[in-house]
């Protein structure tokens, strides 16, 4: 990044090639839909040339460009209302494991989006962060402008929330039984 801000642009394309899907990733998680992640995508490497002379070679690269990336996809929802459906994005389940048990990983997978969904939006940031991009504490608090500790609490909160509504979304449906006449069980 110190030779983008230093005008050497090729440099931008070792950038792009080293994150743009991590950065992909994040941004499909969320907003919940492909064709805008790829879009903010772009997006963000356009501000990260745009914006080369705000980096500061102190700060970490991933902070700076991750809040880069919770900026464009901000400006993106100021334009543009979101839409509530979301798709389901993450991973496929393991072929291997056999069809109940892919479907059932299917359906937790199903289940934590849309759990991730009823999550405010600073709260789903965060945990995309922390736990799908892996970031340490004290490069979140840096991306979010707070201290470390503050980071800690927050994400303790956002889990224990996801995890409140991820159990709230029971993927079962409800069984209807009805008794006829003759005390027979019927689904």
């Amino acid at each position: 990044m110190q030779a983008v801000r230093e005008g050497d642009f090729a440099q931008l394309g070792v950038l792009f090639d080293r994150h743009h899907r991590e950065i992909f990733d994040f941004l499909v998680r969320t907003t919940g839909q492909r064709a805008v992640a790829e879009d903010l995508v772009q997006d963000v490497f356009e501000r990260i040339l745009k914006y080369r002379s705000t980096y500061r070679g102190d700060a970490g690269f991933r902070p700076w460009m991750y809040r880069i990336a919770c900026n464009a996809r901000a400006d993106h929802y100021r334009r543009k209302v979101p839409t509530t459906a979301w798709a389901d994005e993450f991973e496929p389940a393991d072929e291997s494991a056999g069809p109940e048990r892919t479907l059932e990983e299917a359906s937790d997978a199903q289940r934590l989006q849309r759990a991730l969904n009823t999550l405010r939006e600073e709260k789903r940031e965060l945990l995309m962060l922390a736990r799908f991009g892996e970031m340490k504490y004290e490069a979140i608090a840096e991306v979010f402008g707070v201290d470390t500790g503050t980071i800690k609490v927050r994400v303790h909160r956002a889990l224990k929330e996801l995890r409140d509504a991820f159990l709230k979304l029971d993927s079962r449906p409800p069984c209807n039984v009805k008794k006829f006449p003759s005390g027979t069980p019927t689904i």
